[in-house]
């Protein structure tokens, strides 16, 4: 993987954006693809004001924004923009079926040189390298939100993934100034979010049972634990219903009921409170982005 390395990002979300954001920064020519034009535009214009604020407060330079947004283009024909790509970043909706169609018609379009990789931490690249016909060249390259911000990209192999593509996808990985933790071995949420999730799921028991409210569990959190933010927080910064997709493929690929969606945050989601992005989840948000505490159930209207 060399500063001409040639990367094409599947999805114009908040984190394929993003993560397009990061690999043009990086000097490499990208591209983000989207079915959805407004999408695209969507993207742009938030980067835009993401990188602006950059800028002023003195994090980047104007120069460095122009040069990235200038390797950087937003197209919707997936097929033209993967013709010559060296590297595939997919980050679209987190649906295993849609996953594989995408991966396959992926494969008949790129080089065949073209290494293949999801940004999901539900789906194992497993469950997508054999739509192909390149299992070898497939592999989950997981990014966390922010992604122009977090360091740590989760390179995770299949049983299949060859040695040369964890290589490149790793060195990637540096290139883009990030922090590779690789795994050796597949399992359904990898390492950061099932510590993440593990916490979670507890914070949820003492909200259920009454031991404490979602402000004073997310409080021992960060005053005890020395956490940034407590687990109710950035489950509302990443979204509900991120994570409640998240157990149900876990569950998809164990069985387990445990590794089922609580029932708190499966109403949270049938009711739309999905955090941040909906004014309601853990807490409430204002226009402008600031938290208030939710009333306990009992008190709500």
């Amino acid at each position: 993987m060399t500063e001409t390395t040639r990367i094409l990002v599947v999805g114009a979300g908040a984190m394929g954006s993003q993560i397009a954001m990061v690999c043009a920064l990086a000097g490499h020519p990208t591209t983000v693809t989207d079915l959805s034009a407004d999408a695209l535009d969507r993207a742009s214009t938030q980067l835009r004001g993401r990188l602006d604020r950059d800028v002023s407060k003195g994090r980047r330079t104007a120069q460095d924004v122009a040069a990235a947004f200038a390797r950087l283009s937003f197209r919707t024909d997936l097929d033209t923009a993967a013709a010559t790509v060296d590297l595939v970043i997919e980050a679209a909706v987190e649906d295993l079926q849609v996953k594989r169609e995408l991966f396959a018609r992926l494969d008949r379009v790129t080089p065949p040189h073209t290494i293949l990789t999801t940004n999901s931490s539900a789906i194992m690249s497993s469950q997508l390298a054999d739509a192909t016909g390149r299992p070898d060249r497939v592999a989950n390259m997981h990014f966390f939100n922010p992604a122009l911000v977090m360091r740590c990209v989760e390179v995770v192999r299949s049983p299949d993934t060859s040695d040369a593509t964890v290589d490149a996808v790793v060195a990637l990985t540096h290139q883009l100034g990030k922090q590779p933790v690789l795994l050796n071995k597949e399992i359904p949420g990898f390492v950061a979010n099932r510590i993440l999730h593990a916490m979670r799921d507890e914070a949820i028991h003492l909200l259920e049972e009454g031991v404490a409210s979602v402000q004073d569990i997310d409080l021992a959190c960060r005053t005890a634990l020395g956490h940034p933010m407590g687990p109710f927080e950035v489950a509302d910064l990443a979204g509900v219903d991120i994570g409640y997709r998240a157990k149900l493929a876990r569950h998809a690929v164990t069985g387990d009921p445990r590794d089922l969606p609580s029932r708190t945050v499966t109403e949270m989601v049938e009711r739309g409170e999905l955090g941040r992005k909906t004014g309601k989840g853990f807490y409430r948000y204002d226009s402008d982005g600031t938290k208030h505490p939710r009333p306990e159930p009992e008190d709500r209207p």
